[in-house]
């Protein structure tokens, strides 16, 4: 290490539990970050800080007012840019001594192996239970540990994976929790600070071999209360035997912007939703019927289930969001539109005309 790095990590070095090893342990070390959003935020900052050599973001969505209650790596001038991207650029202005590995995408059955293969430790941000057994699945399959947060409203949960043989998400969550996602029915700004800080430490514990990681247990907290619960799983081997990546869990029906201008064009009784934000309608929209994700829990009963609903939003990943609640909510022919406004602006021979 250099004089710089020596006197930045010196309180790193001071305690004899982490010394010089275990600080040189942090600078070798690669880590995976599977999403940049509410839990990858503070997840990325605390190991920038703490010195991670190599961080990996891994997000193919892009920033949007409504992350800025929570995703403290970002600003509204980042608002339309890739998170991945601009993470990796915040995070060089804290600590230009790391290596920062951009993935612009989300992961897949055919990407997921070949991504994380060059890490040493996983941690996963998601939001969304297709791409968390996702995640479990690559890591069993690399032999990779998996460092796991989560939350829902007031409460947070972080847990450790696949750690030297020992239980992995499916152990914990055999099947898909029918809990909504916090993007549905919101989430206190502090709440995901409070997760990606503890999920930060298991990665810290486990690369500089201090203190027992959360393996084979699960701890819970409230916030309203502050009332703290650790409970323990058990390993089932058979959740050890996955072979191949499978599809998502979650099988979300969508329409491409071609499909939606042909079926449009054949007029067709279609409602048009848009689920962002009333300043982001304001700058640019499909001239749809606006209802943001996050009021969406309170107005959907206002929608007509008689209709094909398409659902869209800036790049499609909140409308894949909205399309499973109103699934769950009884409307079977809602639809997303695949990589929302900006794959209508980007498709060729565009015949639609913005309002």
């Amino acid at each position: 290490m250099n004089e710089d790095e020596l006197k930045r990590y010196s309180r790193h070095i001071r305690l004899p539990e982490v010394g010089l090893a275990g600080q040189e342990r942090l600078k070798n070390a690669r880590v995976a970050v599977v999403g940049a959003g509410g839990l990858g935020c503070p997840v990325l900052q605390y190991l920038t800080a703490a010195g991670v050599g190599t961080l990996g973001i891994i997000d193919g969505d892009t920033v949007e007012l409504s992350n800025l209650q929570r995703q403290i790596l970002f600003s509204t001038a980042h608002m339309g840019r890739n998170k991945a991207e601009v993470a990796a650029e915040v995070l060089y202005q804290q600590n230009p001594h790391l290596e920062y590995a951009v993935h612009v995408c989300f992961l897949t059955p055919e990407n997921a192996e070949t991504i994380l293969a060059s890490y040493d430790f996983v941690v996963d941000g998601s939001d969304n239970f297709a791409t968390r057994y996702l995640v479990n699945d690559a890591c069993v399959l690399l032999d990779k540990p998996l460092i796991f947060g989560s939350i829902y409203k007031f409460e947070g949960q972080v847990s450790v994976f696949n750690y030297r043989g020992g239980p992995t998400y499916r152990c914990l969550y055999p099947e898909p929790s029918e809990l909504e996602a916090c993007s549905i029915v919101g989430v206190l700004g502090v709440l995901p600070g409070l997760t990606g800080c503890l999920m930060a430490t298991e990665v810290i514990k486990l690369i500089t071999q201090i203190g027992e990681p959360l393996s084979g247990t699960l701890l819970t907290f409230n916030v309203l209360n502050f009332s703290f619960f650790s409970f323990s799983f058990a390993l089932n081997p058979e959740n050890q035997r996955i072979t191949a990546l499978s599809a998502p869990v979650e099988i979300i029906p969508e329409l491409s912007v071609e499909e939606w201008l042909a079926r449009m064009n054949a007029d067709e009784s279609l409602f048009l939703l848009d689920v962002r934000e009333p300043q982001e309608y304001e700058l640019d929209h499909l001239g749809g019927h606006l209802i943001p994700l996050s009021e969406l829990s309170d107005s959907y009963e206002s929608l007509p289930q008689d209709h094909t609903i398409l659902v869209h939003c800036q790049s499609g990943v909140r409308s894949r969001k909205a399309v499973q609640f109103l699934q769950e909510k009884g409307f079977t022919r809602a639809y997303s539109l695949r990589g929302g406004i900006q794959a209508v602006r980007d498709s060729a021979n565009l015949t639609f005309q913005f309002p």
